[in-house]
């Protein structure tokens, strides 16, 4: 079965059906009509791949002037539509007429089948050709478009995140091995993703494959696929992760839990870029791009000998490092006014700010839990206020979650709060204002009104 809709014009019924009965056994769906005034009706409800265009429709007319009219009118609509023209009157002008105006063949009535068929059928590989083009042509020109913006998924000012982001610009369109560290929480998967979207296969699948889950039996049978019968359960063939990523990106998170035999099998595979289906002894072929990630420190485990240092330098082409929560100052209050936007919609609440005092408590927090911490803490939040902003009651955050500094009381003063904020920003900079103005969001000057209002 072809891989393509038909559509067949003429106003002989007996035309009509014995070209529905022949071409359906062949291709996928094939539809007929009387006269090509349905044309514009047909084409808006239907995916059609190839029209089958009769040139003549009046009583007692061979020119094929309406033919022609008609293939223009359907190339009017879209450029891209195979049209095979039919006539029962050959004539060598009119063809080369027709192919001219776009026509891509020329069949006489009555046709024979096969001729039919392979006329039809290599239709078909030019309109999937011309897709693929199209299609490609698309990818080129959104990467374009990709190349000068700003990943819209990752969030930030702080300038390890505008690093990252430039980074990203620069490797994402490429097929380079990607490494992404950092602890629980950072947004790992999400630094992933957005390498997918912005690269070359980002129309293709994007496989996320949590390492950390799989047990040392699941391992080969999930990521490599088995044959009926390689195991007591395995009723039928399944392709592994690999194989169903084939032509996008695979992610392999968590990839610092493996086992060192487990490793030496993942090696095997990125270095031949084949898989072996368990029960089989043939090797398939695969094309993925690779993203790895882990909370683990690779570099201290090679040394100890838990990490093959040759994996390593296959998975690590570029190494992005993606920072605490705790390290990036005011992009807390970004990414939790971000957090506070889409459950404030979800929840169907009126919540639009975050008061002050919330604020600098959120600042003040350690973030053990890093991003994914800040969206849950925002979530429960946005369920619990009764008003039309966030308080510090509302966020109920751990006290011993509060760093070196003295636990955060949620009555005490605004100014008290500040005050504490100004202090623990300078010391943490150690003196530095320029960087402790950049942490609480403000300028140098506004930064040293606050000192000599605190006397500090």
């Amino acid at each position: 079965m072809t891989d393509a809709n038909i559509l067949v014009i003429d106003d002989d019924d007996d035309i009509l059906l014995s070209a529905r009965l022949f071409l359906k056994q062949h291709f996928n769906q094939v539809l007929t009509c009387k006269s090509p005034r349905e044309i514009n009706v047909l084409l808006s409800k239907n995916e059609i791949d190839i029209i089958l265009l009769d040139m003549n429709y009046q009583k007692g007319t061979s020119d094929g002037r309406e033919g022609l009219y008609w293939l223009e009118h359907i190339l009017s609509i879209d450029k891209d539509y195979i049209v095979i023209l039919m006539t029962a009157f050959g004539n060598v002008e009119l063809a080369v007429q027709a192919i001219k105006k776009g026509a891509i063949d020329f069949i006489l009535k009555p046709w024979e089948n096969e001729k039919l068929f392979a006329t039809l059928s290599a239709a078909a590989k030019l309109r999937q050709s011309n897709k693929k083009v199209k299609k490609l042509e698309k990818i080129h020109s959104s990467l374009q478009h990709d190349m000068e913006r700003k990943f819209e998924n990752i969030i930030g000012n702080n300038e390890n995140v505008q690093y990252l982001q430039k980074t990203m610009i620069k490797v994402a369109p490429t097929d380079a091995n990607v490494l992404i560290l950092g602890e629980n929480g950072t947004g790992k998967q999400v630094f992933a993703y957005e390498l997918h979207k912005n690269s070359l296969r980002r129309k293709q699948f994007f496989m996320h494959v949590d390492l950390g889950s799989l047990s040392e039996n699941l391992f080969e049978s999930e990521l490599f696929g088995y044959t009926k019968g390689a195991f007591t359960d395995a009723k039928e063939d399944k392709p592994g992760r690999f194989e169903m990523a084939d032509g996008g990106t695979i992610f392999l998170d968590e990839i610092g839990n493996l086992s060192l035999p487990l490793q030496a099998k993942l090696l095997s595979v990125l270095q031949n870029q084949t898989v072996t289906r368990l029960g089989d002894s043939r090797a398939r072929k695969i094309d993925v791009r690779l993203i790895t990630a882990t909370n683990m420190p690779l570099n201290e485990m090679v040394a100890k000998g838990t990490f093959r240092q040759d994996l390593l330098f296959r998975i690590n082409t570029v190494e992005l490092i993606l920072p605490p929560l705790r390290e990036r100052g005011d992009d807390i209050n970004l990414l939790a006014m971000h957090f506070l936007n889409i459950f404030a919609t979800k929840y169907h609440k009126s919540i639009k700010t975050i008061n002050p005092t919330a604020q600098q408590a959120l600042l003040a927090y350690s973030w053990p839990g890093n991003i994914r911490e800040l969206q849950h803490v925002i979530e429960r939040a946005v369920i619990m206020s009764d008003g039309l902003e966030i308080t510090m009651e509302d966020l109920q955050l751990s006290p011993q979650k509060f760093g070196n500094q003295t636990p955060l009381q949620t009555d005490m003063p605004l100014d008290e709060m500040e005050k504490l904020m100004v202090n623990k920003a300078i010391e943490k900079h150690k003196g530095n204002i320029s960087r402790a103005a950049a942490e609480l969001g403000l300028t140098r000057a506004a930064l040293y009104r606050r000192i000599e209002k605190f006397g500090l």
